[in-house]
């Protein structure tokens, strides 16, 4: 049984309050965590005030690239680690968490050293009325301790996604992951260790949201600013209670992403595409798309082409290299899913595939298994389409005119990410524009360029991250103006 501990000003601190952290494959207790209280997390913010107030706050940028690779290096050297415990707390299959979690979370550090190492400051010369002139130029500098309160279904790549950047710049992080998925967060805080983070960089303290870790960094006078991902009405009460400090806040919220598929697509690579964009971990990414709109002369064949493809799929042990899809995280999550599943037959959809719980007869029956679900049928105003359900689930809907869906897409207050399948390169710019969301793709998913901004629009969040954006959000950006007389003649 692995203990699961938090991570202070350089030490490991137990707490008389512990939880169980449940497999979603198949029940089972994966490991005992110590919930840290209001003094934990106190203390864990004291500790990165000190940090930034002492050496670390006075790191170089160059001094700080390197701490950035040497984790990176480190994270890699424990590579296995990191994929084991990823998939012991969240169910996901060793296809993906081999090639998409893991390395992400190590790219992260690697990319925003390289961001770092090249980042520009502005620097403008004001030419004045009597001859001088006053040159400006922006000095980067810490915010101070930075509280990352980060999500259960990319636990290690978000993570890493927030606490690069905030190290890069000379932060100090208190660290919060999801209840679900301690594992690798407690690993990461073993390779700043290892990799000779000074003490009080990085802190983790484990809990919950309300009267517990989370809400103890949202709201702790000391804390100078926070980023979170999760859902939309957690964002809100973080807001509300960072509004207490006018603290800046970065907030990557919910989806119910549109993805609009038209007849001139290439019909194969769009299948193998939305197959993905549908049912990549569990349907449970904040980018996938929940509402399908497919143009009418090939929607009855999507609708066929994708039932097919979902009676093939191999849902199984994540162990096994061929395993598609996983379990949901949690038992709490699963009927979540399942309600859903209730709603849209009461609303009258019909069920093109799965809408129910796979059966094993073995221990995965204790799981938080659910069948990868295609429905359809139902109107644009109907709870299932326009609720974020957060599990393998979409609505299929046909559509007759590029303005019509259009409107349709946007008729949301999410907007997080779009994707667009077409060959007409005009309308590909132009629908891909005329979305409202942070990310559109065509031809494509999940595609990133870690250097590009992200985020979302309405209850899909604020702010955007990514290459410099990052860097400018977890800075204190002063401008230092100097006037320069004309030097009097010899």
């Amino acid at each position: 049984m692995k203990n699961y501990r938090n991570f202070i000003n350089g030490r490991w601190v137990e707490s008389p309050r512990t939880f169980e952290d449940i497999s979603p494959v198949d029940g089972s207790v994966v490991a005992v965590v110590h919930e840290a209280g209001r003094e934990l997390v106190d203390e864990a913010v004291k500790a990165g005030h000190r940090a930034v107030a002492g050496a670390w706050g006075r790191t170089s940028a160059a001094e700080r690239v390197d701490v950035l690779r040497r984790i990176a290096d480190e994270m890699e050297r424990r590579q296995a680690d990191f994929l084991a415990a990823e998939m012991a707390d969240t169910g996901k299959p060793l296809a993906m968490a081999s090639v998409i979690d893991v390395p992400r979370g190590i790219a992260n550090f690697r990319t925003f050293a390289d961001i770092l190492a090249t980042a520009p400051l502005d620097s403008h010369r004001l030419d004045l009325p009597d001859g001088a002139y006053a040159l400006n130029y922006a000095a980067r500098k810490p915010l101070g301790v930075v509280g990352v309160i980060s999500p259960w279904n990319l636990p290690l790549l978000l993570l890493t996604w927030k606490v690069a950047p905030a190290l890069a710049c000379g932060n100090a992080v208190v660290v919060k992951p999801s209840e679900d998925t301690p594992g690798t967060a407690t690993l990461l805080a073993e390779v700043m260790q290892a990799a000779g983070v000074p003490d009080g960089v990085f802190n983790l303290v484990h809990g919950f949201g309300p009267d517990s870790a989370g809400e103890f960094i949202s709201r702790h006078p000391d804390i100078s600013a926070i980023t979170f991902t999760g859902e939309s009405r957690t964002g809100t009460t973080i807001m509300r209670a960072a509004a207490e400090g006018v603290k800046p806040v970065s907030f990557e919220l919910g989806g119910k992403n549109a993805a609009i598929i038209f007849a001139d697509c290439d019909f194969e690579k769009m299948i193998d595409g939305m197959m993905r964009a549908l049912f990549l971990n569990s349907g449970q990414v904040c980018l996938c798309s929940e509402r399908v709109y497919v143009e009418r002369p090939i929607f009855e064949r999507f609708c066929t082409a994708i039932a097919e493809r979902i009676k093939v799929m191999k849902i199984d042990w994540p162990h096994d290299p061929a395993t598609q899809m996983g379990p949901l995280i949690s038992a709490k999550h699963r009927d979540k899913v399942l309600s859903y599943f209730e709603l849209a037959r009461r609303e009258g959809a019909t069920f093109i595939a799965g809408g129910g719980v796979p059966h094993f007869g073995d221990a995965r029956d204790n799981g938080a298994w659910v069948e990868p679900t295609v429905i359809a049928g139902l109107s644009d105003d109907a709870r299932s389409v326009r609720e974020e359900i957060f599990g393998p689930i979409c609505h299929v809907s046909p559509f007759d005119s590029e303005r019509e869906v259009i409107a349709r897409a946007n008729d949301t207050r999410y907007g997080l990410a779009a994707t667009i399948w077409t060959t007409n390169l005009s309308r590909a710019h132009r629908v891909s524009e005329a979305m409202r969301v942070g990310i559109s793709w065509v031809n494509t998913w999940f595609l990133r360029d870690l250097r590009t901004p992200f985020g979302g629009a309405g209850l899909s969040g604020i702010g955007r991250e990514g290459g410099m954006h990052s860097l400018n959000f977890y800075s204190e950006l002063t401008n230092v103006c100097v006037r320069i007389d004309q030097g009097s003649e010899q």
